[in-house]
């Protein structure tokens, strides 16, 4: 079962970094129970799909699935991205393994129970990367407030998207990719995630003590899509710095196919966060050791106004800085 083409844009309006191949197989995976079952009603192999969810949790910086004998199951925050690209609403298969009974069929236009608590809702919107961060927070936070129900919002990525969010009242805690705050958006710094450049270990700037701007600007690069969030963050702070990077020879989200060529020594690829984080871990790829260090993004935080309205937000995020 294919995803159709409306679907397939709601994915990758929720999600903008990663390609909309491993956002289909993570929902194929998801209705099918297990990889077997998977491959089977896609058509694809156990190793291509194995690859595209393997390269989409090193994009999102986090474990989707538990590796269980003959089977798999969604890790904590594999469920709360599942959920928060409503990818369980309609292809939950009775199968997957989620060790939590299912939910009975909401009530509407009812109140609850005089006995059960009205549970306060607070939608959290970040970066999936960032959510990646404190994701164990997050659980514990839940786990000491039963009565405060937490909604992931993915779908956010910079300051501008965040600004809408927050005005528009669609979240209440917003966290963003920025190079400082932004006029009209009280936040707050939450840390910063360096930029650095990887090519191949065999490639030429890799074999350097030291690779100056100049030798940047005519080595051709690998790159993500322009209309990926990450892009855009990297090439305005890399601009702000004067670091200009040579024309980019592969313009791609699959981070499969950018590792596959970055090995190959075809070209350098910028990253911060998390996926800087791995790719330095990988075999065959190295940093390249620059005269001087590229910018840091930013990771902010900021509240819906009127933030008395909802105190459970404002204790969310103040323990998130704890």
């Amino acid at each position: 079962m294919a995803l159709n083409p409306a679907r397939q844009l709601h994915y990758h309006r929720c999600m903008a970094t990663p390609s909309l191949r491993q956002l289909d197989i993570f929902a194929q995976m998801v209705a099918a129970g297990g990889i077997t079952r998977c491959a089977r009603d896609t058509g694809l192999s156990a190793d291509d799909i194995a690859r595209d969810i393997a390269s989409l949790e090193m994009r999102l910086g986090y474990k989707l699935f538990e590796d269980l004998p003959d089977r798999q199951r969604l890790t904590p925050a594999g469920r709360k991205t599942a959920e928060a690209m409503t990818l369980l609403s309609h292809d939950r298969s009775a199968n997957w393994t989620m060790d939590e009974p299912e939910a009975a069929p909401p009530v509407i236009d009812a109140a609850p129970p005089a006995s059960e608590p009205v549970r306060q809702s607070i939608i959290l919107a970040a970066p999936a990367p960032v959510f990646g961060h404190f994701q164990d927070a997050l659980a514990a936070f839940e786990a000491a407030n039963e009565d405060v129900a937490i909604t992931l919002d993915l779908s956010i990525h910079l300051a501008d998207e965040a600004r809408r969010a927050l005005e528009q009242g669609r979240v209440d805690i917003a966290y963003f990719y920025a190079l400082g705050e932004s006029a009209g958006l009280p936040s707050r710094y939450g840390w910063s995630e360096q930029i650095n450049i990887y090519a191949g270990a065999d490639h030429p700037l890799a074999r350097r003590d030291s690779v100056s701007p100049e030798e940047l600007r005519i080595s051709p690069t690998l790159a993500m899509e322009p209309h990926n969030a990450l892009r855009r963050i990297i090439d305005e702070a890399l601009d702000r710095d004067g670091i200009i990077l040579g024309d980019p020879v592969l313009e791609t989200d699959n981070m499969f196919d950018i590792m596959t060529i970055l090995r190959e020594g075809a070209g350098c690829f910028a990253a911060f966060g998390p996926l800087a984080r791995d790719l330095g871990r990988m075999t065959g790829i190295r940093r390249l050791a620059l005269e001087r260090p590229l910018p840091a993004i930013e990771v902010r935080q900021a509240l819906r106004a009127q933030p008395e309205t909802n105190p459970a937000a404002v204790a969310l995020a103040e323990f998130l800085f704890l």
